[in-house]
């Protein structure tokens, strides 16, 4: 079902999934992003560190937000799955190269993953006016 006031924006360039779901859905001025990992624009999982995974994943976020007309500081809120433990302090140092004071609101969650992914991330963010 479609509303006038949601639309699934996607570019060429957006990475794709064969799951049933949509890389965003924008609802006026919100757009709500899908989880991204470390995938290729075909969908295909591309296996690396953690910083590599998310790096890639943080990447395809970006894409995603531009396809919907947004950007990484409009983002509002995040969840952040990541599969080790371990990888929690890394995880925090990187993240902060890609989002700044005042921080989104934020969960992380570990141990959720399978083995082929180390991180995953989804996003909330609003359209710049």
């Amino acid at each position: 079902m479609t509303h006038p006031d949601v639309s699934y924006p996607r570019d060429p360039g957006t990475p794709v999934s064969h799951l049933p779901f949509s890389p965003a859905v924008v609802v006026g001025d919100l757009v709500f992003v899908s989880g991204q990992a470390s995938v290729d624009a075909s969908g295909q999982i591309i296996g690396d560190t953690f910083e590599g995974e998310f790096r890639r994943s943080l990447e395809n976020l970006r894409k995603v937000l531009e396809s919907a007309g947004s950007d990484l500081a409009h983002v509002v809120q995040t969840r952040n799955y990541v599969r080790d433990a371990e990888d929690v302090p890394l995880y925090n140092r990187l993240y902060r190269e890609y989002f700044a004071e005042p921080y989104p609101a934020r969960t992380t969650i570990t141990h959720c993953l399978p083995p082929a992914l180390r991180y995953e991330i989804e996003a909330v963010a609003v359209k710049p006016r």
